[in-house]
C-alpha cells in the first residue's frame, strides 16, 4: 500500500502543478472572476495530495491497515470531486458543480479523521 499510494501521491502533486501552471498562464483569460475558485482547487489538490504521501509514510511505518486505506482512498476521492468540481466550474461557469465540492470536503475530513484515528490507535 505504501509505495503505491506514495506513487500516487507524487503523480496528483505532479497534476497540481500542471493543472496550476496551466490556469495561470493558459487560462488566465477564460478564468476571469473564477480565477479564485480555480487557485483554491490547486491548494487543496496539491496540500491533500501530500496528505497521501503522509498517508502512504504512516503505513509504511505503522502497517498497512483498513484506516490508513481508506484515509487514502478517501483523499483522492476528495481531490476528483472537490477540486475537480471547482476546475470545472472556473473553466466553464456551470454552477450547478458547486454542489459536488462538499462531497469532496466530507471525503477530506474523514480521510484526516481515519489518519488521526490510526495514529492514536494503542494496539502498537
Amino acid at each position: 500500500m505504501h509505495r503505491r499510494y506514495v506513487g500516487i501521491g507524487a503523480i496528483l502533486l505532479l497534476l497540481g502543478v500542471a493543472i496550476g501552471a496551466f490556469g495561470a498562464h493558459a487560462l488566465e483569460k477564460v478564468l476571469g472572476v473564477h480565477a479564485s475558485t480555480y487557485e483554491t482547487g490547486v491548494h487543496y489538490h496539491m496540500v491533500h495530495a501530500i496528505g497521501i504521501i503522509l498517508i502512504a509514510l504512516a503505513a509504511g511505518q505503522w502497517g498497512e491497515t483498513a484506516k490508513l486505506k481508506w484515509a487514502a482512498r478517501l483523499m483522492v476521492i476528495g481531490i476528483i470531486l472537490f477540486s475537480g468540481s471547482l476546475y470545472v466550474l472556473s473553466i466553464t461557469g456551470i454552477k450547478i458543480l458547486g454542489a459536488i465540492t462538499p462531497f469532496g470536503g466530507v471525503a477530506f475530513i474523514g480521510g484526516w479523521l481515519l489518519l488521526a484515528l490510526e495514529a492514536f490507535n494503542n494496539k502498537k
